[in-house]
């Protein structure tokens, strides 16, 4: 925590520019957001259906109970003002998060498919910043869904490991969600050669479903495969022999089911699958899936993560609480980080915590849930970061529109996803309003 705390001679010290620039920041954010719920707010308060699933289940074609076809689509923005770490001064962005395009379907009592879209690189503002931006396929799935006890998809999808990867971008509690370390699949940019999947996603085969042991009672998920993992050709990256990457996840839902499509997750269902308690535990291992040609090594992760979420009684709303530690081992040599072909995943461990409320009180045509969250991230190679995060969610409609405003302290935005030795980067302030729409 030493790296959070501020002196009174730091540039954010009370009567410096930079205080008065902030108050003046974090008064704007307010007033930005309190003009966003003015313009939807009525003159009085009315009840609104904070769902989870995005309203494509209704844009649907159907010839039969088994025959159907759906579309949908999503969209996440973010505006950024992050402080200069020489100036001092706020610096302020906008970034498209996700733009998102969903195609589902079913052909056969136990034959369905699924396929997603993303604009890849599309946070940046034009072709020339980064010549790889693209429209792309983000899933693409065959599945074969018997009972709710043994099923199989297979081609380009998520790893199960963690609830972070499986919540995906827009069904995390908050907006910015994703703050420790990744596994391979997400760490990596890109398929193939140099590549370990990309967004959480690889290509593969997962085997998935659900038990109630009797001995304790509630329901075990479970969901394991076989993917590509890291790529290397044979003259660059450490996984020159072609060994493939095995995951899996175990669940115990205590209290009430998670009632979710296949093995995906949710950071909170805002009360309306009543009260959850689910403990999970995941892993991912690759033989020569880290470091470089010349100094490799083999990969094992673990994750731990709960979410705890109860409907307190008398309308008093919904409290939530999401937490997760991650394991990495992945003993490279420190002589990696020079080499060109290092997929130089992160080693060592980190957590996070978060806690929700969603106040019962509709405003307009939504509820406030304020919310808090700590992550720490400590390499074995490299320095630790920290970063604190208070926001504000306005739920309108669950998933499908949610505005969010929130404030960040650390060093996980200078530091970033650079665990080589010596990196540098002081903690700063980050102000952000965010938003994400689902149809």
């Amino acid at each position: 925590m030493s790296n959070i705390k501020r002196s009174s001679s730091s540039p954010s010290a009370p009567g410096s520019l930079f205080y008065l620039c902030k108050k003046h920041t974090i008064f704007s954010v307010a007033a930005v957001l309190a003009s966003i719920l003015l313009l939807l707010s009525s003159s009085y308060a009315y009840s609104v259906d904070v769902s989870v699933k995005p309203i494509s289940d209704r844009l649907k074609v159907q010839a039969d109970e088994t025959r159907w076809i759906s579309l949908g689509a999503g969209f996440r923005g973010t505006g950024l003002w992050a402080e200069n770490q020489r100036s001092g001064n706020l610096n302020g962005d906008f970034s498209i998060d996700n733009a998102r395009l969903y195609l589902n379907g079913q052909f056969h009592q136990y034959l369905k498919f699924e396929i997603n879209t993303e604009c890849f690189f599309c946070n940046n503002t034009g072709a020339n910043d980064n010549p790889k931006m693209s429209y792309n396929i983000l899933d693409a799935i065959a599945k074969f869904e018997f009972n709710r006890y043994f099923n199989v998809w297979g081609g380009r999808m998520l790893v199960p490991t963690e609830r972070g990867e499986l919540n995906g971008p827009f069904f995390h509690a908050t907006h910015d969600g994703f703050k420790t370390p990744f596994f391979s699949q997400d760490f990596s940019v890109k398929f193939g050669n140099g590549g370990a999947g990309r967004y959480g996603r690889d290509d593969g085969a997962t085997l998935w479903g659900s038990v109630e042991p009797g001995f304790v009672p509630g329901t075990l998920g479970y969901a394991m495969g076989v993917y590509r993992g890291l790529q290397s050709s044979n003259l660059a990256g450490p996984n020159t022999g072609g060994s493939v990457l095995t995951a899996a996840r175990f669940t115990y839902n205590f209290w009430n089911p998670e009632k979710n499509p296949g093995y995906y997750t949710a950071g909170t269902y805002y009360g309306k699958a009543g009260d959850i308690l689910a403990l999970a535990f995941g892993m991912s291992y690759q033989k020569n899936g880290a470091g470089s040609l010349a100094h490799r090594s083999d990969f094992l992760g673990f994750v731990g993560d709960a979410l705890l979420e109860k409907v307190l009684p008398r309308n008093l709303g919904v409290v939530t609480a999401n937490a997760e530690y991650k394991q990495f081992y992945a003993d490279y040599s420190t002589a990696a980080f020079a080499d060109r072909d290092c997929f130089c995943i992160f080693d060592g461990k980190s957590w996070t915590v978060t806690g929700l409320y969603l106040i019962p009180t509709k405003i307009g045509i939504g509820q406030f849930q304020p919310y808090g969250r700590f992550t720490s991230v400590q390499p074995n190679r490299s320095s630790n970061r920290e970063e604190i995060e208070a926001g504000l969610n306005y739920i309108i409609d669950g998933f499908n529109a949610r505005i969010s405003a929130y404030y960040q302290h650390g060093d996980l935005f200078t530091k970033g996803l650079n665990y080589a030795p010596g990196v540098t980067g002081r903690a700063v302030d980050i102000f952000k309003i965010s938003f994400q729409i689902q149809i």
